[in-house]
């Protein structure tokens, strides 16, 4: 079967950008208290080839960029945004750096013209893709170098029904599909499960690798 070039839910992709254009002033002094294990994902990061190439898809306010600049001094990263407002906060948390490089676009885009990556990194997107989370899943394997790896942090899911129903209401989707698709997709290198604030959700790390 063919596989469509881009997904397309521009209702979805609308809808996505809207929230964040008033939670990017937001973000960053309310997430920690939601956003789990992300720096711990940076540090099960393996190690990758000189000058290394990376590319987080839905890098919000530059967070994990600008840790990734310290974990890896010499490599070239690209960051890609739905959100115009969360790019701006980005662009000025990381400053004029020749190694970092933003782009305002949907990731799957035929607009984007990206050479391959050694490491591919979803901080708390995937669970926001909706509909397209296959195509992405397909995307990313195009997307990587032999052998680079996929490096993911996100909500998996929950037992309570009304705080699903209220996660689907800020976009996310917490029905506990994603982690087997990683591992459908990619060798598990690394995967840890955990629970937050005594099981009311739970979240995944993991780093896979595309052979």
């Amino acid at each position: 079967m063919e596989i469509q070039r881009t997904y397309t839910d521009h209702s979805h992709d609308s809808n996505v950008e809207n929230y964040y254009r008033f939670h990017s002033y937001i973000y960053d002094v309310t997430r920690w208290s939601f956003l789990f294990g992300r720096d711990q994902l940076l540090d099960m990061i393996p190690t990758l080839p000189s000058q290394p190439r990376i590319l987080e898809v839905g890098c919000g306010t530059g967070k994990n960029l600008d840790r990734l600049q310290y974990h890896f001094p010499d490599a070239q990263l690209v960051g890609i945004d739905l959100s115009p407002s969360m790019l701006k906060i980005a662009r000025d948390k990381l400053g004029d750096n020749q190694q970092v490089e933003l782009l305002q676009a949907k990731y799957g885009s035929d607009a984007l013209a990206l050479e391959p990556f050694d490491l591919i990194l979803f901080s708390y997107s995937l669970s926001m893709f909706g509909s397209g989370i296959e195509y992405v899943m397909t995307q990313m394997s195009a997307d990587l170098n032999k052998r680079g790896y996929i490096a993911v942090v996100d909500f998996d899911t929950s037992p309570y029904r009304w705080f699903r129903k209220w996660m689907g209401v800020n976009h996310v989707d917490l029905d506990g599909h994603i982690l087997p698709l990683l591992n459908n997709y990619y060798r598990p290198i690394k995967t840890q499960r955990n629970d937050a604030y005594l099981g009311l959700w739970s979240y995944f790390k993991f780093i896979g690798q595309y052979i």
